[in-house]
């Protein structure tokens, strides 16, 4: 399970070092290979280790390609999804038209989701997150979250 938030840099080339507290674990459970993609619904990027990511692609590929919903989100999930490896020191070259749909130009947040991880401005992180401080949850949430005790 990933979990928490780190601030960094993108360095020149436009890598980022996966922060200590991550690398083992995704050198144990994916030998460092990874998928990377846009998100469906906000200007961030997914990143999945090889293993998780396959489940994904398996769930998205058993959807009926009739629906164009389903063929819009095809498009944007698998035709931008892309491999990549840390290399030796912990860094992942993230493609550049990706970086660009995410405005990811120097400072980035990496937020654990579980199973993966997302990648953010982190300008445009901090601005959710005081958007989100400032909503009234109770007014917003979901039925299936309104029995969630945490």
């Amino acid at each position: 399970m990933f979990r928490g938030v780190a601030t960094f840099n993108l360095d020149a080339k436009g890598r980022m070092a996966v922060p200590a507290k991550f690398r083992k674990h995704l050198d144990v459970c994916c030998e460092g290979r990874l998928v990377i993609t846009i998100d469906h619904s906000d200007h961030c990027l997914q990143l999945y280790p090889l293993p998780e990511w396959e489940v994904v692609e398996e769930k998205l590929s058993a959807l009926p390609s009739l629906n164009p919903q389903v063929r819009r989100l095809k498009r944007m999930l698998l035709g931008y999804a892309t491999e990549c490896e840390m290399d030796g020191n912990g860094r992942i070259l993230l493609p550049a038209k990706l970086r660009e749909f995410a405005g990811l130009d120097k400072n980035m947040v990496m937020i654990g989701q579980g199973n993966k991880f997302e990648l953010w401005n982190e300008q445009t992180w901090n601005e959710l997150m005081d958007e989100c401080l400032e909503e009234d949850f109770g007014e917003i949430l979901p039925a299936e979250l309104e029995s969630l005790s945490i």
